[in-house]
Formats: C-alpha cells, structure tokens, sequence
C-alpha cells in the first residue's frame, strides 16, 4: 500500500473510531437515551394530531392510532385562519431578525472597534438590561407602543423588538476575534467605518450571524405574551397566540391543537436543520476573546 494510501487509511480510522476501541465515543451511551426522552414529547404530539378526537382521549395514551386522519390538518386550515396566521408570524420574524441582525452589528461594531468615553461603562450598562424581567418593562413598553399609534397592528410585535442587547454582546464579541490588521489595512486604503463593517467585517461574521438570526427567529417565532397584550384582532394575530383559540372554555379538540402545533414548528425545524452548522459555530467561536 502507497504511503497516501496509509494516510487516507489512517484519516478515516481516526473518524470512525475515538481510540478507544468504540465507534462512537463513550459518552453517546449517555447522551443517545437522553435524545430519545427529549424526542417523546414531539412524537406524541405528532401521533395525537393524526388521531380522532376520542382516540386523544383514551387512558392510558395509546401511541399508535387505529387510523391516520390526516384531515386533522385541513380541518385546521377551514376552522381558522391558520395561513394569515402564519403569515403574520413569518412577517414579524424576519422583520425581527433582520432589525437585529442591523442594528446589533452597528452597536457590536462600535464597542468593539471604536474608541470613546464610556465605552465600558455603556457596554455594561447594556448588558445588566439582561437581567430585568420582561414584566418590569412591559407596562412602559406598551405606552410607548401605545402613544406610537401601533396597538393592533404588526409594528407592536416588530419595533419593540428592532434591536436586543444579546445581539450586541454576541456580536461585539465575536468582532472582537477578528484580526484588526484586515480593517487597518482597508483603513489605509481609504475606506469608511461602514464600509469596512459591511464589506469586511460582516462577510467574515456569518456564524455569529447565524447564531443570532436562529435564535431571535425562535424566540420571535414562539413569543405568546407580547402579541397577547397588543393584538386583539384576528387578523393581525400570530400562531402562538392563535393556537390559543384551539382551546375551548369547556371543550379542546386536542387532535387539531396538535396538528396546529405541529404546522407551526416546520418553519423553525428547518431552519435550525440548515443553520446548524453555522450556529454550532459560532457558539463555539464567540467569546474566545474578552
């Protein structure tokens, strides 16, 4: 056997095996079982939503229905207007991603680039906002939305949301491990601030970007208490305050809850299934330098 041969063979005993003698690694004994706990909850709302309406009431549970009435799902499109939800939803999440995404990367940029007074000070002062619960700021919040002429429309759910302090230190964070010799050298070259932000750094920040972006859209996507204090209409309701409808004051149609359920959170599995990758990345990536 050539000596690249051995090289290859080498490479693809090492990936397969951890040198230990396993496969896998030791702790996927603890962690496989683990996953498929995590994964009943899903599983049974998956099953129930192709169940009858008696089937979901029967005890003990029964995981495997007689019959799969996939017209749970269109029953839910005809009882509700489950697409303007969606829509409405969809909306305010990429409106809010892309706020942040913005927003945050301009603040990030400047505390961890630009020079000034209080840099520090502001900086931390941002980050304690972490630590104040939603329900102290809520009532302020709502009158500023209020006096803005917003109460019932999307802009309730989108400007309040434009800019978050988690994006800011996650982002100023991961500036911060990129080589400051690439922004000197465009600074030579006569670029602006913003030019430099935007063709340089950015381009190089697709991780952290990522990161943010999944978890302001999951967070956006899944907020309940926010949409049921400024929207009363309808039609401008999102999915979680609109599944909320499913449940009756004396009766729930618990099959059609569910496939409610289970339409809403397409959108977010795939995109955590396509920005693993990225997300993994940059949580592993930002924070190395302080």
């Amino acid at each position: 056997m050539t000596a690249p041969a051995l090289v290859r063979e080498e490479q693809k005993t090492d990936i397969y095996h951890n040198g230990s003698g396993f496969l896998f690694s030791k702790w996927h004994l603890v962690l496989v079982p683990i996953a498929l706990v995590m994964l009943v909850p899903m599983v049974w709302m998956l099953v129930t939503s192709l169940e009858t309406l008696n089937e979901t009431r029967h005890f003990p549970p029964q995981m495997l229905p007689h019959s799969l009435r996939f017209g749970n799902y269109t029953d839910v499109l005809k009882q509700a207007p489950f697409a303007r939800w969606f829509v409405n939803t969809m909306i305010v999440s990429v409106a809010t991603v892309v706020g942040n995404l913005l927003f945050s990367s301009l603040a990030a940029y400047a505390f961890a680039r630009i020079k000034f007074f209080g840099r520090e000070v502001v900086f931390v002062l941002i980050l304690a906002t972490l630590m104040i619960p939603f329900q102290v700021v809520m009532i302020p919040t709502f009158l500023i939305v209020k006096a803005l002429g917003l109460i019932n429309t999307l802009g309730a759910l989108i400007v309040p949301n434009l800019a978050n302090a988690f994006g800011i230190f996650l982002l100023r964070q991961f500036f911060r491990t990129l080589p400051a010799e690439l922004e000197e050298a465009a600074r030579i070259d006569g670029a602006s601030r913003l030019g430099i932000l935007f063709k340089i750094v950015l381009p190089l920040s697709g991780p952290a970007l990522a990161t943010l972006a999944v978890i302001m859209f999951l967070w956006t996507w899944n907020d309940f208490l926010w949409p049921l204090i400024t929207i009363y209409s309808e039609s401008h309701m999102t999915l979680q305050l609109g599944l909320a409808t499913f449940q009756g004051a004396h009766q729930t149609n618990t099959n059609l809850l569910m496939a409610a359920n289970v339409m809403s959170m397409i959108p977010v599995l795939l995109l955590f299934f396509f920005a693993q990758r990225y997300f993994v990345r940059g949580i592993a990536t930002t924070g190395l330098k302080g």
